[in-house]
């Protein structure tokens, strides 16, 4: 973590300049922007955030602050975000839980459809099946010959009820024929500090996060959740290849505004991230080599948001989790 701990400092000693200036034509109405992270400091979202601060701040004209309000998987963020005046001074940096929460919670403070505008897709990076240096495994086979000797026995950490990475676990158990035990938490960081200190075996991690740990030696990575191997891990083998067919698993994580009717603030904000993702210092700064940059803004982040939440409301049904 000390690794990505430093990356993110030296991201935001940096200025965010050259070809990203301020326009000329519009201003927001506040002269503070806060963006809410549903997870602790130290995660893919809030790492992202911290990324896209520096950014926006020097396009926007305005001061850029990011906080954390961890929780109920993501719906304190949201609700908070929800209720908020869509004039641009608070926006939510949220995970795939975002469209996933619908389908788990049988009521939310908030409708994911209709309280908010969807931004853009700030990235992607695939989900990872990574164990403690002392599970006695070397690879997947190992690992699924291990959960069916000890059934019931195995437990797999995630940032929380139906996030992506717990929603992987459960496909990934339903596809092996294993039967593993679910620890959730409040933030993919607390899940990994638990898996390097040995207590919880096994967990699938956002690469963007987890890679300084596999690479620093902490913890196993024994296959990736993407169709193709990661560049950041080429000797890695997909889950794909390690033998469960048709596996994919990836995270994306999208920036939102309340509900905005398409209003000015709105569109200044889509134009400013469809401009800062696509420009070259964006992504010569990207946070470390876990992720991808995202392509996707304003009114096809939109279609493609509407889409996720029918997807993973099948994928729920189908695993059977059970609504909260």
């Amino acid at each position: 973590m000390k690794k990505a701990i430093l990356f993110i400092v030296g991201i935001l000693l940096l200025p965010a300049c050259g070809s990203i200036t301020a326009h000329a034509s519009y201003k927001l109405s506040t002269n503070t922007m806060k963006i809410i992270t549903p997870f602790p400091a130290g995660g893919a979202t809030d790492i992202l955030a911290r990324y896209l601060a520096p950014f926006l701040s020097e396009k926007l004209g305005v001061t850029v602050i990011v906080e954390n309000k961890p929780g109920a998987s993501g719906a304190i963020a949201s609700e908070l975000v929800a209720n908020s005046p869509p004039d641009g001074s608070v926006l939510l940096l949220a995970a795939t839980h975002h469209v996933i929460n619908p389908s788990l919670f049988r009521k939310l403070p908030y409708d994911t459809s209709k309280n908010f505008s969807p931004i853009a897709m700030v990235a992607t990076s695939p989900n990872v099946l990574i164990v403690n240096n002392n599970v006695p495994v070397k690879s997947m086979a190992d690992l699924i010959a291990l959960a069916k000797a000890k059934p019931g026995q195995l437990s797999f950490g995630s940032t929380g009820i139906g996030g992506a990475n717990h929603l992987t676990g459960e496909l990934f158990k339903r596809a092996a024929g294993i039967d593993m035990v679910h620890i959730p938490y409040k933030g993919e960081a607390p899940s990994l500090n638990d898996l390097i200190g040995g207590h919880i075996p096994l967990m699938f991690g956002t690469l963007l996060t987890v890679l300084p740990s596999i690479e620093g030696g902490s913890v196993k990575a024994l296959a990736v959740g993407s169709l193709q191997r990661s560049p950041a891990l080429p000797t890695v083998p997909t889950i794909d290849e390690a033998g469960l067919k048709g596996f994919e698993a990836t995270s994306w994580f999208g920036l939102y505004m309340p509900a905005a009717n398409d209003n000015e603030a709105y569109r200044h904000i889509v134009s400013a991230l469809k401009q800062i993702l696509s420009s070259s210092e964006a992504r010569e700064k990207f946070p470390y080599k876990g992720g991808t940059p995202g392509t996707l803004t304003g009114p096809d982040f939109k279609l493609f948001v509407d889409s996720e939440i029918t997807k993973w409301g099948n994928v729920i049904r189908e695993a059977n989790v059970p609504q909260e």
